[in-house]
């Protein structure tokens, strides 16, 4: 039984996974994703085992995913989350920094009063601290103490250091003495982040205090690094004779302060023009200083990164680049890259730092950098640092001038991003059409049509077609600005070169020539395209109604929709049409609409054009009087007063009967006629007519409306 279920499970999340991927954004929950659960038939096993083995471990990594399909179970009859379920969403939340579902899950969790193990309250400490929510997290801490809970090593760690960081040292000293009481290991960054912070203005003999309490029984501190940052602390709050006596009390303590630890006092001496106690600090550290270990900075320094304490790493690695100490470079790359995103100027002294050293970042690190200038406006940073990497050849492959040149683009340096282009030809490195549609894109962005016509022009004559990209940034820039010859000229041109337009060129297109009172031109372009998917021009006859309906061509647009032959697929554009006739109070239209598709199309309308057709009792009566089935589920847009309507339109024909079906939430409104409709499976099936789901009947030859 046990193995099904981790089948099924396994199942679920794949097929979530793969449809997933295919929305638009990806790996996002839709209602799509929901149909596939449908599909799959796990709504009538669905328990809270099986929820909880779905999201952990299959969905850890698919936050949206893992919040959607939860949410989805809550909302099936008859299921109830349970502590296990709730443990697995905080899991998954627990590794993303862009979910603010944490605090509320945890109060519906309360409301329902289930009792949360501290492996489920670790998930939300460790969420909220990720996402900077620090005072929310302490007072979960708090809950978790008043019931007795151990928060566990890393939890308490990153919770003390998160407040030390932030400056709340009385709820970080509620958290020390919690750990201290329970023998909670402390780690180099949580107490480490702590004491440092407490350092610039706490009292010493205070600090010297929380030193020995932290290293009774516990192995798990670095000493001389903690020297390092007591010593630094207590310089940067001005306190530098404190801090050449804290160095003895340390080593009197077994933390040995190493020529880091000395250098910092001795450097704040000289800034005060101390020359005697410079000489002195100097003197002690060739007696007494211990040559620093890189590997312990090296850890402490990318474990700092990686709990995104990036300010306390940015500072620690300046003080040890500024002694000209060693930084191993995977360290440096990592600075670089996460120092970027909130100070970019410290960020290019660590990239200088490096190219002193005669060494270069990574490509992943350049790309980090260059998105953090782009970010912050840093437009003269980014060019200086591609300068600089430029005089040490540095670029010398496509990966290399492709990160360049992308960036370049983004931060709209359409020169220079050229200039890219011409250097790759030099050297043989040819650029492919990817990095010309992304140049052009640009130079349509910043309205520079003529510089993206003559780049147009260049790459026909190197050789280098444009595709589908190409052709819909130019065809969608020129419909933009009202150039539909142009854009025309380019469609018939991707036609000529066997390019196959897409609904993206279509829509474009037929905006544009509507917009130029260009009807006819429009229709011509849909039915070239219409003749080659059908699939596709159902989705592009929408947007021509809705452009013919914005420029008041209604006629046009009814004339156009009634002489289509092509079977099925045209339900939503006549609905379509049937809004905007609605909203535009032009009923008669409407009304002679529905006379002229009455039985002999198939239709299928849905929320929320629904509320705007049965919302006007003249459109009602007259779906009635051509002998229209008209379904309605009830959706939170079909509110009393439409069904009111639907049922005054009824009285007013005695021909008229109401079915009401066993099935939940439907109404079904029907004119006479043998037809037999039944439940089986859970589905509405009607004889002799099309079925489908609750929420949408499809009448063939009939209205429906659900």
């Amino acid at each position: 039984m046990a193995r099904m279920a981790t089948e099924l499970a396994a199942r679920i999340s794949r097929a979530l996974i793969t449809e997933s991927n295919s929305s638009i954004p990806t790996r996002s929950w839709s209602p799509s994703l929901e149909q596939t659960l449908h599909k799959i038939g796990c709504r009538e096993l669905l328990n809270p085992s099986l929820v909880a083995r779905v999201i952990d471990p299959h969905l850890l990594t698919h936050h949206s995913l893992a919040l959607g399909f939860f949410n989805w179970a809550s909302q099936q009859p008859g299921f109830t989350h349970n502590s296990l379920t709730y443990q697995s969403v905080f899991k998954s939340l627990s590794f993303s920094r862009q979910f603010n579902a944490t605090e509320s899950l945890l109060k519906q969790a309360k409301a329902q009063n289930l009792t949360l193990d501290s492996s489920s309250y670790r998930f939300v400490i460790d969420s909220l601290i990720k996402r900077g929510k620090t005072q929310a997290a302490f007072s979960v801490f708090n809950e978790i103490k008043s019931q007795s809970l151990d928060l566990g090593t890393d939890s308490s760690n990153s919770l003390l250091s998160a407040l030390g960081s932030d400056g709340c040292f009385d709820n970080a000293m509620k958290v020390f003495v919690e750990m201290t009481t329970r023998g909670t290991a402390f780690s180099t960054i949580g107490f480490g982040v702590f004491i440092w912070r407490l350092c610039r203005n706490g009292d010493l003999g205070e600090v010297l205090r929380l030193i020995d309490e932290a290293r009774r029984g516990n192995s798990m501190i670095n000493g001389s690094v903690i020297a390092v940052l007591i010593v630094h602390g207590l310089c940067e709050g001005s306190r530098t004779s404190e801090a050449l006596w804290a160095l003895s009390e340390l080593r009197i303590r077994g933390w040995k302060p190493d020529f880091i630890a000395y250098r910092v006092v001795a450097e704040a001496f000289r800034s005060l023009g101390s020359v005697f106690d410079v000489n002195e600090v100097l003197k002690m550290k060739r007696k007494l200083g211990v040559a620093p270990r890189s590997n312990d900075y090296r850890e402490f320094i990318l474990g700092l990164i990686t709990e995104r304490r990036i300010y306390e790493a940015k500072e620690l690695a300046k003080v040890i680049a500024s002694g000209n100490f060693p930084i191993e470079d995977d360290v440096l790359n990592a600075l670089i890259g996460s120092v970027s995103s909130i100070d970019p100027y410290s960020a290019m002294e660590f990239f200088h730092f490096v190219i002193g050293k005669g060494k270069i970042p990574t490509l992943l690190t350049l790309s980090n950098l260059s998105r953090n200038l782009c970010k912050h406006g840093k437009i003269d940073e980014l060019l200086e640092v591609y300068r600089v990497l430029s005089s040490n050849e540095y670029f010398s492959d496509i990966e290399s001038y492709n990160v360049m040149f992308l960036f370049l683009c983004k931060a709209g340096r359409v020169r220079e991003a050229y200039e890219v282009l011409q250097e790759m030809r030099k050297k043989g490195l040819g650029p492919d059409i990817s990095m010309y549609n992304s140049l052009i894109e640009v130079l349509c962005r910043e309205d520079l049509l003529r510089p993206a016509k003559r780049l147009w022009d260049e790459m026909f004559v190197i050789g280098c077609g444009g595709n589908l990209k190409t052709y819909n940034i130019l065809i969608g820039k020129f419909s933009e600005i009202g150039q539909v010859d142009e854009a025309m000229g380019l469609f018939n041109h991707m036609l000529e070169k066997r390019v196959t337009p897409d609904a993206t060129t279509h829509t474009s297109l037929l905006e544009a020539l509507c917009q130029e009172t260009k009807f006819e031109t429009a229709v011509e372009v849909f039915n070239k395209y219409a003749s080659h998917d059908i699939v596709i021009a159902q989705s592009i006859l929408k947007t021509l109604i809705l452009n013919f309906c914005g420029k008041g061509q209604f006629l046009v647009a009814s004339k156009f929709l009634c002489s289509l032959t092509h079977e099925g697929g045209h339900s939503d554009a006549h609905v379509v049409l049937l809004k905007c006739l609605a909203d535009s109070k032009e009923i008669p239209i409407a009304v002679e609409h529905v006379k002229q598709i009455g039985g002999t199309h198939h239709f299928v309308a849905k929320p929320p054009f629904t509320c705007t057709l049965i919302g006007n009792i003249s459109i009602v009566k007259e779906l009635y009087n051509c002998r229209v089935d008209i379904v309605t589920s009830r959706h939170p847009c079909l509110n009393s007063q439409c069904l009111s309507i639907i049922r005054a339109a009824q009285e007013e024909n005695s021909n008229l009967i109401k079915d009401q079906l066993s099935k939940p939430g439907l109404e079904v409104f029907r004119s006479p006629r043998s037809t037999r409709m039944t439940t089986e499976k859970g589905c509405l099936v009607v004889r002799d007519i099309t079925a489908c789901s609750l929420g949408s009947l499809s009448l063939r030859s009939h209205f429906t409306i659900g």
